[in-house]
C-alpha cells in the first residue's frame, strides 16, 4: 500500500482589515486569529497613509473610514496589544509613510521586549504605483525613493526577516492595466528601487544578492484565470532573469518572485453581491493552482466590498475559501500540474516577449520614474481602462447581473438591519482626535522637540532616517509632525492625471448621440458646456475621476481636472474661477457625508446654488438620500456602469438647471 503523499504547507491566511480605532481593531485581529487566520494584514486610514494627525483640517471626515488610524506610539502599542509581535508576521500596506509605520512598529516591538531581528512582516513601501493609481503619495519621486532605500538599507541589516518593499502591481489592475502592463510596469518599478540601492552606496556590493532576496511583490488576480496562472508564472521567470542577468544573485534562492496577493476587487458587483463569492473563488485559483508560481500570502476580499466595510462574519467568510482549498482539495499534494502544457507556455512565453518590449521602452526613457513624470505609464493606464469601461458597456465583455443575466430575486443577503455590511460610527474620529490631543498634552515635549530635529537634520544631511525615527517614536512624534518635518525638507508633489493626452476611441453610437445632446445644449448656453471633476479629501482612488474627465471631454464637454486630494474650499473656488455649469465629485472612501456637506455648503455660501452638484462613489442607499437632502442634483454608484448614460444625465440636467434659471 503506497504512502499517502506529503502535502506541502499552506500559504500565509490573511484578512486585510482595521477601521475606526485601534483598540477595535485589535479586537477584530484577535477574532481573525481565533478563527484560522496566520498572518495580519493592516489597513489604515487615509491620514496614516498620507502623513496627517487625525485632527487636520484634511482629515476630516476620514479617520478611521477606509483603515485604522496610527497617530503615535500609543495608537500602535494599543493596535497590537496582547499580540507578540516576536511570533506575529505582519503585512501593513503602508507608502508614503512606511520608514514612520515601521519605526512605530520597531518601537512598539521593543517596548514588548522583542528584539528587532526576530520580527517577521512586510511594509508595501511602493511609492511609484501610487503616482499611478493609488494617490497615497506626499513627496517627489527622488526623495520618495531615497526614503526606500533607507528602510531598504536598514532592515537588511537590522530586521533580516523583514521585507522592505512589496512591489505593488495590485492597483495597477485596478487602474485598468492589461496583464503585460502588469508585468512590466512592476518590474520596472522594482528595478528602479534595486538600482537606488546600489547607487545609494548604504549596501556593500557583497550583500546586494540578500538585499535581492528580500524584495517581495504584491499582486492582483482577475478572473481570465487561464492568463492570470500563466502572468504569474511569467512573473517568475522574468524575475529570476533580471536578478540573474541585472544584478548578478547567483543563489537561486535568492532570486525566487516571493509574493502576496489579493484578488481583484474592481471586479466585484454592487449589483447581484452574491455572484462575488464565486468571482473570488475563481481568482484565488490563479495564485494557488500552479505549484511553481504560487502566492506565499493569500488575502481575499469580501463579497459585500462594493457596498462598503465588510462586517467580522463576511471576512471570516473568505478566510473560509482559503482553509477549503488549502485543506480539503489535493491542492497540496502534487507538483505543478502545469508543468509541459504547450497553451500555457505559449501563453507564459508570448507574455514575457510582451512585457520585455514594454520594459525596453521604459529603460529608454530613463526607467520608471521617468516615465512616471512624463505621464507616460499614467496615460496607457487611463486608455486601458477607458476601453475595459466601453466594452462593459458595450456587452463585449459580459458581467454577469450587470450588462447580462440581469434579472434577479432580492438578495437574502442583503435584508438585516445593517444592509449588508459595517458602517462605520461618526464618533470613532471625535474619539480619536480627542485621544490625540490628550496624548499631545501628556507627553514630553521637550524629548520630542530634539527628536524631531534630530529627524530634519538626518533627513537634510542624507543619513539614514530609520534610527531618527525610531528615536521619533519612543519620544511620543505623531504621524502628522513626522510628515510635516519631511514635507519642509523634500517638499510636496502633485502627480500626472494622464487624462489630457490619454487618446481613446469612442467611436459608439451611443456616444454620438451625447455628443449632439452636448452640442445643442452648449448653443443654447453660448458656450460649450463645463464640467468641474473634483475629488475632495484624501482619497487618492482617482480611476472614476479620470474616466469620467475623459468620456466628458470625449463627448464635447470641456472639463476641468486637477487631480486628486483637493479640499472643498479649492473646489469651490475653482468652480467659481472657471465659471463651470456642473461640479461632479468622486469620492471612494466612506467620507462622503461629511465632504459633500462642506461643498454644498461652501457653493450656497458662494452664490453657486443654481449648478448642479453631482456626486459618484461606494455610498450606501441611506446615505444617497442624505446626499440628496443636502442638494446633490445626482448621486451614481458602482451599478451606474454606463459612461455615456451618465453623460447624457449631465446633459440633461444643466439644460434643465440653465432653462429654470
Amino acid at each position: 500500500m503506497s504512502a499517502a503523499p506529503k502535502k506541502e504547507q499552506p500559504w500565509l491566511f490573511r484578512t486585510y482589515s482595521g477601521h475606526s480605532s485601534a483598540k477595535a481593531s485589535n479586537e477584530l485581529y484577535r477574532t481573525n486569529l481565533t478563527r484560522g487566520q496566520t498572518g495580519l494584514s493592516v489597513a489604515f486610514d487615509l491620514p496614516t497613509q498620507t502623513g496627517y494627525d487625525s485632527d487636520h483640517p484634511l482629515a476630516k471626515g476620514e479617520v478611521g473610514k477606509v483603515g485604522v488610524p496610527i497617530s503615535h506610539l500609543g495608537d500602535m502599542t494599543a493596535l497590537f496589544d496582547g499580540l507578540p509581535l516576536a511570533e506575529m508576521n505582519t503585512s501593513m500596506t503602508i507608502n508614503a509613510t512606511a520608514p514612520w509605520l515601521l519605526a512605530l512598529y520597531i518601537a512598539a516591538a521593543e517596548r514588548q521586549g522583542a528584539p528587532r531581528a526576530a520580527l517577521q512582516g512586510t511594509v508595501q513601501n511602493d511609492i511609484i504605483k501610487e503616482y499611478l493609481s493609488r494617490g497615497t503619495y506626499i513627496f517627489p519621486p527622488e526623495p520618495s525613493l531615497r526614503l526606500i532605500t533607507d528602510v531598504i538599507s536598514f532592515t537588511y541589516r537590522e530586521v533580516p526577516k523583514w521585507n522592505p518593499t512589496n512591489v505593488c502591481s495590485y492597483h495597477l489592475q485596478e487602474a485598468g492595466a492589461t496583464p503585460v502592463q502588469e508585468l512590466a510596469y512592476a518590474l520596472a518599478t522594482a528595478i528602479a528601487v534595486l538600482d537606488h540601492v546600489k547607487a545609494s552606496g548604504q549596501v556593500p556590493a557583497a550583500d546586494f544578492p540578500q538585499v535581492v532576496g528580500r524584495i517581495s511583490f504584491f499582486v492582483n488576480a482577475g478572473l481570465r484565470f487561464i492568463t492570470e496562472i500563466c502572468k504569474m508564472r511569467a512573473f517568475t521567470e522574468l524575475w529570476d532573469e533580471i536578478a540573474r542577468d541585472r544584478y548578478g544573485v547567483e543563489d537561486a534562492k535568492l532570486r525566487r518572485f516571493r509574493y502576496g496577493v489579493q484578488v481583484n476587487s474592481l471586479g466585484l458587483t454592487e449589483q447581484q453581491p452574491e455572484n462575488n463569492v464565486y468571482r473570488i473563488l475563481l481568482e484565488m485559483l490563479a495564485v494557488t493552482l500552479s505549484k511553481n508560481a504560487r502566492a506565499r500570502a493569500v488575502q481575499l476580499p469580501a463579497w459585500n466590498e462594493a457596498l462598503g466595510l465588510p462586517r467580522p462574519w463576511d471576512q471570516q467568510w473568505s478566510l473560509r475559501l482559503q482553509q477549503i482549498v488549502a485543506f480539503e482539495t489535493d491542492l497540496l499534494e502534487f507538483g505543478d500540474i502545469f508543468d509541459g502544457s504547450t497553451e500555457i507556455t505559449k501563453k507564459v512565453e508570448a507574455l514575457k516577449a510582451e512585457a520585455r518590449e514594454e520594459l525596453a521602452r521604459i529603460e529608454q526613457m530613463g526607467g520608471a520614474v521617468a516615465a512616471v513624470e512624463s505621464s507616460y505609464m499614467k496615460q496607457r493606464l487611463v486608455e486601458s481602462n477607458a476601453r475595459r469601461l466601453s466594452a462593459i458597456e458595450s456587452g463585449d465583455q459580459v458581467v454577469v447581473g450587470v450588462n447580462k443575466y440581469t434579472e434577479s430575486a432580492p438578495s437574502p443577503l442583503l435584508s438585516g438591519s445593517d444592509g449588508g455590511f459595517m458602517s462605520v460610527d461618526d464618533k470613532a474620529e471625535a474619539e480619536q482626535v480627542a485621544a490625540l490631543k490628550a496624548w499631545r498634552a501628556a507627553r514630553d515635549n521637550a524629548a520630542t522637540a530634539k527628536a524631531l530635529a534630530a529627524l530634519e537634520a538626518d533627513a537634510r544631511s542624507g543619513k539614514n532616517i530609520m534610527e531618527a525615527s525610531i528615536a521619533c517614536a519612543h519620544a511620543g512624534v505623531t504621524t502628522g509632525e513626522w510628515g510635516e518635518v519631511l514635507r519642509k525638507v523634500f517638499g510636496e508633489f502633485r502627480a500626472p492625471t494622464g487624462v489630457a493626452r490619454a487618446a481613446i476611441d469612442q467611436g459608439s453610437v451611443a456616444i454620438e448621440e451625447v455628443r449632439r445632446q452636448v452640442a445643442a445644449a452648449s448653443q443654447r448656453l453660448g458656450r460649450r458646456i463645463k464640467i468641474l471633476v473634483g475629488k475632495p479629501g484624501l482619497d487618492g482612488h482617482s480611476n472614476g475621476a479620470e474616466q469620467i474627465a475623459v468620456r466628458a471631454r470625449d463627448a464635447g464637454m470641456e472639463v476641468v481636472y486637477e487631480g486628486i486630494r483637493l479640499t472643498p474650499a479649492q473646489i469651490v473656488n475653482a468652480a467659481v474661477e472657471e465659471s463651470v455649469h456642473v461640479v461632479g465629485l468622486s469620492i471612494l472612501s466612506g467620507s462622503h457625508i461629511a465632504l459633500v456637506g462642506d461643498v454644498m455648503a461652501r457653493m450656497r455660501a458662494a452664490g453657486l446654488s443654481d449648478v448642479p452638484v453631482v456626486v459618484g462613489g461606494i455610498i450606501p442607499a441611506e446615505d444617497e438620500k442624505r446626499l440628496l437632502e443636502f442638494g446633490v442634483a445626482r448621486v451614481y454608484t458602482p451599478k451606474d456602469y454606463d459612461l455615456n448614460a451618465i453623460m447624457a444625465g449631465i446633459v440633461t440636467l444643466v439644460d434643465q438647471r440653465s432653462q429654470a434659471a
